[in-house]
């Protein structure tokens, strides 16, 4: 962080706080706990950093990106880093507090409303820091509701988001519990009904799952249902384009990761919280929530509905006392599917399905390497290679090509197994480059 305190300006403090230096100041703390005087070289001018910047970024490979895992690269129509960047909305200090003015409010409205639209729920909230926080948000609000402490999920879960949900919920008095998948690699759906009891609180299902194969969710629901307990389902939105919406099958909360909607892979962040429930749940949403109200004269204006934040009510009881409102990433994503419309939206999903299926095709065309799933899938796919996985990444990006998620950084028993995804990024051209070069190893 850059602050502006000129020397003269650190001297007067100094002296009103009665120390002679910046030494003097730190003497209390034992020397072991300070850092050692930095030897850094001299200040360059802008011309010579810009300079020094480019040669560092000259050393990037532009690979063409397989790689999807829960971050994707998707096409970001200029026009909304045009839009979000004005001076409006992007700041020092993107708006955080909500409350600071009606622009900002309309925003978040706008997209609690594009929310509720794209998954077919009837409330959403602003967001939350990314898919996994959100997720765990809505399982805790199961077990509030329910008045159940066990969590059921699938072992085909995220595994960042079962690390997330073990954080938050060690300490919590809740339980976790894991529910098996088929070798198709998708749940095993008898093992779910044996799993699930009167301790349980909710499941949580991805679809499509981490391997990229779509569930059948209309079966899970009312299996849960069944159970009593509730349904956290957990989606990708770009597939909501052409697969069922998370409303059509009786999801009480549904959540996702909105990067994917007109936000950059960026090194894998800011991510964007989305989580949207029944409104018979409105009251244990955690964050905040915007409507529409009228002011003394009558004319619109947009309020803060709902905050059951910390920073707004007693702390014990706050649904939440770690959520925000990742405006700025909201902001992108009201914009990017503004743009597209629903039928947009449909033609870039169709575009990531048939990738996804082009590429497949292609791989298992390429003797040592094949896609053995039989379940249909969105845009990535588990590739089982001859050799181990690390060695395939390592030969691909010698071609400037990532060729995806190395499964046995998570299991030893899958090193030879390779998550890859294609998106609508990647041409006819890119596809056939990565059979050609997996023909190659």
């Amino acid at each position: 962080m850059f602050i502006a305190n000129t020397k003269e300006d650190r001297q007067a403090m100094l002296a009103k706080i009665g120390a002679k230096d910046i030494k003097e100041l730190l003497a209390q703390i034992p020397s072991q706990f300070l850092y050692p005087a930095l030897d850094l070289p001299r200040a360059l001018t802008e011309a010579e950093l810009t300079a020094h910047v480019h040669e560092l970024a000259a050393k990037n490979k532009p690979l063409k990106n397989f790689i999807g895992a829960g971050m994707y690269e998707h096409f970001i129509p200029a026009a909304v880093p045009a839009l979000s960047s004005r001076g409006e909305f992007l700041t020092a200090y993107t708006p955080y507090q909500a409350e600071a003015s009606q622009g900002t409010l309309q925003t978040i409205y706008e997209f609690q409303s594009c929310m509720c639209a794209l998954l077919n729920m009837d409330v959403a909230t602003a967001s939350h820091y990314d898919g996994a926080t959100a997720m765990t948000e809505a399982a805790l609000a199961a077990c509030r509701i329910t008045g159940r402490s066990e969590i059921v999920i699938s072992q085909l879960l995220h595994p960042h988001y079962k690390e997330v949900l073990k954080t938050y919920t060690r300490h919590a008095g809740v339980s976790i519990a894991e529910a098996q998948a088929t070798h198709e690699g998708t749940l095993d759906l008898n093992a779910l009904k044996k799993q699930l009891s009167d301790k349980t609180a909710c499941f949580i299902l991805q679809t499509p799952n981490f391997v990229g194969s779509l569930e059948d969710a209309q079966a899970i629901s009312a299996v849960v249902h069944n159970a009593g307990a509730l349904l956290v389902s957990v989606v990708n939105p770009i597939s909501l384009g052409v697969v069922q919406t998370p409303g059509e099958y009786d999801a009480d909360f549904a959540v996702c990761e909105g990067q994917p909607l007109g936000n950059p892979v960026s090194f894998g962040g800011p991510g964007l919280g989305i989580m949207t429930a029944k409104k018979a749940y409105v009251r244990q949403l955690p964050g905040r929530m915007v409507g529409i109200a009228k002011d003394k004269d009558g004319r619109r204006a947009f309020v803060l509905t709902l905050q059951a934040r910390e920073q707004h009510i007693r702390r014990e009881k706050a649904s939440s006392n770690i959520c925000s409102n990742e405006a700025l990433c909201a902001l992108n994503a009201v914009i990017y599917l503004t743009l597209l419309g629903p039928q947009g939206l449909k033609e870039v999903a169709q575009l990531n399905l048939e990738r996804a299926h082009q590429l497949a095709e292609k791989i298992n065309g390429v003797k040592g390497f094949s896609v053995n799933t039989k379940m249909p899938f969105f845009n990535e796919f588990v590739v089982t290679c001859s050799v181990p996985a690390k060695q395939v990444i390592e030969k691909l990006a010698d071609k400037n090509i990532a060729a995806g998620y190395d499964l046995g950084q998570l299991c030893p028993q899958m090193k030879n197994c390779l998550l890859v995804c294609a998106t609508e990024m990647r041409t006819e051209k890119d596809l056939q480059a990565y059979a050609d070069a997996l023909r190659g190893i």
